[in-house]
Order: structure tokens, then sequence, then C-alpha cells
């Protein structure tokens, strides 16, 4: 339920070494009233292919957060030509089973139907699930809230329905397929995607996992200079 706006401190500390270029999934920030085929993974896949396009961008490092990473999976996995290097950040590869995804699928037309009804109550219950716990810890609750209530509520329900895990076929059995330089990391506070991005890395034969101490599910926004660190060891030298 993020934007673009959210890397803009990521983006300005590279600035010396490389062009950074941020888009907001359909749905999202300005990208709003999209192709109803742009509101799922592989929809928001081929709108940041446009957004390469438009840019002039051939390949690039490709960064996803959470369901941003499930959007990076599928741009690897459809376009593998377009992405020199893979960064996952917390992202899971889907659910595996039709009963998860059917129940997911019920659970988020439920969280949809609350985003448009009070979207600020949403978000402020949202940001206190355990998932989210280590927010709270760098005192970021009130001010994901206030980010993220620009929105438009219609849109982000669309996208949420749209983009959905129940949704997605999954991309476990797919991840070998994968050849660029991959870095997979997660917050260590973040027990559920620690563990998701472990299985995941080993299924990716040029993965290297990383793990950041003191920070959970979104670790560029808990702590934004481990993560700079852990980025630059990743990436080279100077922009390809």
């Amino acid at each position: 339920m993020g934007s673009s706006a959210d890397w803009a401190p990521i983006v300005q500390a590279l600035e010396d070494d490389f062009h950074g270029l941020t888009i907001d999934l359909p749905g999202h920030g300005e990208s709003l009233n999209r192709p109803k085929k742009a509101y799922s993974v592989a929809g928001a896949a081929e709108a940041v292919v446009e957004g390469l396009d438009a840019d002039g961008i051939d390949s690039c490092t490709l960064v996803g957060y959470s369901m941003g990473g499930r959007v990076a999976l599928s741009l690897a996995l459809r376009h593998p030509d377009r992405v020199d290097r893979l960064v996952l950040e917390s992202a899971s590869p889907g659910l595996r089973t039709e009963p998860e995804r059917a129940e997911r699928r019920t659970v988020d037309a439920e969280r949809a139907a609350r985003i448009e009804d009070d979207l600020e109550a949403f978000l402020a219950d949202w940001y206190r699930l355990p998932l989210f716990g280590s927010l709270a810890r760098h005192d970021l609750i009130d001010e994901m809230v206030r980010t993220r209530s620009t929105n438009d509520p219609q849109e982000l329900a669309r996208a949420l329905q749209g983009l959905s895990p129940g949704r997605q076929t999954p991309f476990w059995d797919r991840l070998d397929e994968i050849d660029c330089p991959t870095l997979v990391l997660t917050g260590a506070l973040d027990d559920k995607y620690t563990a998701i991005t472990k299985e995941a890395a080993a299924r990716i034969e040029t993965a290297c996992r990383v793990v950041v101490p003191k920070a959970g599910h979104n670790v560029h926004a808990e702590r934004p200079a481990a993560f700079l660190d852990v980025l630059h060891s990743f990436l080279p030298e100077t922009a390809e």
C-alpha cells in the first residue's frame, strides 16, 4: 500500500553511482485507473516493463519489496533479458495450494471492503498485525498510516484483490529458472519471511541470502542504512 515515494531516500543515497527509477504499481500512488489487466501480478510486471521502456532502460537491477517482490519475480521470469540483477526483499513466491489461495481470496475481499469503507482505520489495524510488529520499535507506524492514507481507497482495494496471492500462480517450481545474480533478504524479526526466504534462496542457484538484524518485514524503512550496506555489497561497482 506504499508508493514510489517510499524509496526516495534509498534512491537518493545511490544517485552518485546509479540511475534510480521508482514506479508506482497499479492502484498505488499516481498509477490509477489502469486497464483491468494491469491489476494482477503478471499485469503489474508488464506495467513495470512499460516504465522501463518509457525511461529508455533495456535492463536493470530490479528491486521489489513484499508484493513488489512478487511482481519482480514475475517480471524476471517473463522477461529475463530485462533483469541484470534481482533483489527480493521480504518476498514470497506465492501460496502453494488452491485451498490456501481460496482462503486468501476471501480474506483479501474482506480487507478490500474495509479499505473502501475507512482506509485510515484499516491502516491503523493493519500495521499492528504481528507481521509488522517491529515497526513500533522504530516509531514508524504513525508515518506509515499517514503516507498510505494518501492513496485512493477504491484503487487500493482493486489492487489488493487483483494482486492477491490468492489469485497468483505460485512461482516455487520456477525459481530454478532464475539465472541472474539474486539477493534475497528479510529482517531477523520477521519469523514468517525468514523461513520463506530461506527456502526460496535455496531454490535459486545464483542467490545469496541476507538476514538483517533488528529489522522486521520492511527492512528498507526500519533500517535504511543497513539495507543500503547490503545493497551496495550486491550491486556492481559502477552502473552497468
